[in-house]
């Protein structure tokens, strides 16, 4: 495998090399270098709302592809739980349902809602059983307001990922915000999974790729700030006073004309806070030139809908998909291996490779 390296000084700095975006060993490689490693995006809540229900579900299906199980137990506690019997391997649940145990279909094992084995038929004699062995592995749920991740691995802190983010929107009722299935959307791109996040993680392509984006940001005021390790913070300002968020004296932007705050988590999680709400965008990749990107919104207040920097996302989207797909095609080319940075304009994209670099690298 490639040896990957970015300087940390950007004005020196090279981007990754091709090989990144091009290498079906590289691509599996992630899988556990990265993925397995990373805190993931679930959804929010309100998929196990009552006591007693249960919601299969696959993360990063055809990735990943890790069969899990979201529950919530009778005292109203939330578990996420292997979705393979410890028997034979079969799956427990196969679709959202309500519950007083988890029983398997093949051979009658049965589990709790929090994953405890309770009993097996024809197991009698079989010694040393049942053992913690015998239990539904459990993973570590971590809940911001409404929303839930986990890690497959749990190798890193959520603070690491998270705490900057965190900080920066605790002023907003982040639990008024209701999930609106209608504006959510699943794109399918043709274009590494890598490449659509570097470009998510720069605005210098704004003025000459988003035209109505452009028209309601304020490029000369747009801002990159870098959370070490794991995350980072686009700000786009307004241009009209109208089209911003009415900041508390608690925000440390109080003062700006926020348009939009975007949100970066390592590796492929955006969260774009507009005035109207949010839009989670999870980045799930797909092969080595295709990935799968699902907008999940969420409404706080629908007087705000289609203005600013809000509006018209799904043409933003297509704008971009337009980019990273020619991209695609060009970082194959034979002629291409590395590029430059700017030092003013893609400083977020500068931090995404280095941390690309880190954990490929171990």
């Amino acid at each position: 495998m490639p040896d990957f390296f970015v300087d940390p000084n950007i004005a020196k700095a090279k981007t990754l090399n091709a090989d990144f975006y091009t290498s079906p060993t590289v691509f599996e490689q992630c899988r556990e270098k990265i993925f397995a490693l990373s805190w993931q995006f679930i959804g929010n809540a309100d998929l196990v709302k009552e006591n007693g229900e249960v919601y299969p579900f696959t993360l990063l299906e055809n990735y990943l592809d890790e069969p899990l199980l979201l529950t919530k137990d009778k005292s109203g506690e939330i578990h996420l739980l292997s979705n393979v019997c410890t028997h034979r391997g079969n799956l427990v649940a196969d679709k959202p349902c309500k519950l007083n145990n988890l029983r398997c279909r093949y051979h009658g094992r049965m589990f709790g809602l929090d994953g405890k084995f309770v009993s097996m038929p024809e197991f009698k004699e079989v010694e040393n059983f049942p053992t913690k062995d015998d239990n539904l592995p459990g993973l570590e749920v971590f809940k911001w307001s409404k929303w839930l991740f986990t890690s497959v691995e749990n190798k890193y802190p959520k603070e690491l990922f998270f705490r900057d983010m965190m900080e920066r929107v605790s002023w907003m009722p982040l639990d008024d915000f209701k999930f609106e299935p209608g504006l959510s959307r699943v794109f399918n791109v043709k274009a590494n999974w890598a490449l659509y996040c570097e470009n998510y993680l720069e605005g210098f392509h704004i003025p000459f790729v988003h035209a109505g984006l452009n028209a309601v940001i304020d490029f000369g005021e747009y801002a990159t700030e870098l959370f070490f390790p794991y995350s980072s913070l686009q700000l786009g300002l307004a241009k009209n006073v109208a089209d911003c968020f009415d900041l508390p004296s608690s925000s440390p932007d109080h003062g700006k004309n926020v348009a939009a705050y975007y949100f970066w988590v390592f590796p492929n999680m955006m969260f774009n806070f507009y005035p109207w709400g949010l839009s989670v965008n999870v980045v799930e990749p797909v092969s080595i030139s295709e990935c799968r990107v699902k907008f999940f919104s969420y409404v706080w207040d629908e007087s705000k809908l289609d203005k600013g920097a809000g509006a018209g996302l799904d043409k933003v989207e297509q704008e971009d998909e337009e980019i990273v797909e020619n991209v695609q095609l060009g970082v194959r080319s034979r002629f291409y291996k590395h590029g430059r940075y700017s030092v003013t304009r893609e400083q977020g994209t500068h931090h995404f490779h280095r941390i690309l670099a880190e954990f490929m690298n171990k």
